[in-house]
């Protein structure tokens, strides 16, 4: 029954259907990505979260590297693939195109960044790329902005500003710009898995609601157009 009423939403003809699928894309990349590295660290014994970083899941001491590596590489993908579904939404929405697109940069970005960092695995300086993926932090100022005027989207601008503040606040805590010695390497781990759950989990978060926004007013307007 719920495949059957998942099958129904994304049929053929739906209006914004492959925006929403974008949008899923965007809600099951998170996800994804927590597995991967929950199966990469049942995969690694003796692995330490309080000193080690994540990127020795995949560096040569790693038993199975893989297991990380291939699933950042994935969800490289993923993190590109709803970059668009957001400044796609955000257009279908009535936002501006400049913040629309604003957004897909910052994920585009992140993604390209996230497959380098997959197929050169740390220490190989090529590997920190990855950073890259910390210009997700501008993308909720973006999609605040692109979501200005749309009415009905309090909440979920509330949670974009939220969410914005305590990542740029973690990101002047890890790079030592404030509370200097509060990160040391007795728990860079730590801090570190702190700052990727947070910068990674709330596009899930926003994907999907988003994606219930657009499902909603596709069934008060005719489906005039599928994409």
């Amino acid at each position: 029954m719920i495949l059957d009423r998942l099958a129904a939403q994304f049929a053929p003809g739906v209006r914004w259907r492959r925006r929403r699928i974008l949008l899923a894309v965007g809600v099951a990349a998170p996800i994804f990505a927590f597995l991967a590295v929950i199966l990469a660290v049942l995969a690694y014994p003796g692995h330490n979260h309080a000193t080690q970083y994540l990127s020795d899941l995949g560096s040569a001491t790693a038993p199975h590297p893989w297991l990380f590596n291939g699933g950042v590489f994935i969800s490289a993908f993923g993190a590109a693939a709803a970059g668009v579904g957001f400044g796609l939404a955000l257009v279908a929405l009535g936002g501006h195109r400049i913040a629309a697109g604003g957004v897909v940069v910052c994920f585009v970005l992140a993604g390209f960044g996230m497959a380098v960092s997959a197929v050169i695995p740390w220490p190989n300086p090529w590997h920190l790329l990855i950073n890259l993926g910390l210009g997700i932090i501008l993308a909720p100022l973006f999609m605040i902005w692109g979501l200005w005027r749309t009415p009905g989207m309090g909440r979920l601008k509330l949670f974009l500003a939220a969410i914005s503040l305590a990542n740029l606040l973690m990101a002047l805590i890890t790079n030592h710009r404030i509370w200097y010695g509060l990160v040391n390497p007795s728990n860079v781990g730590l801090w570190e898995r702190a700052f990727a759950i947070l910068l990674v989990g709330w596009t899930g978060i926003a994907a999907y609601a988003l994606e219930r926004r657009l499902h909603r007013l596709a069934q008060e307007t005719s489906p005039e157009v599928a994409f």
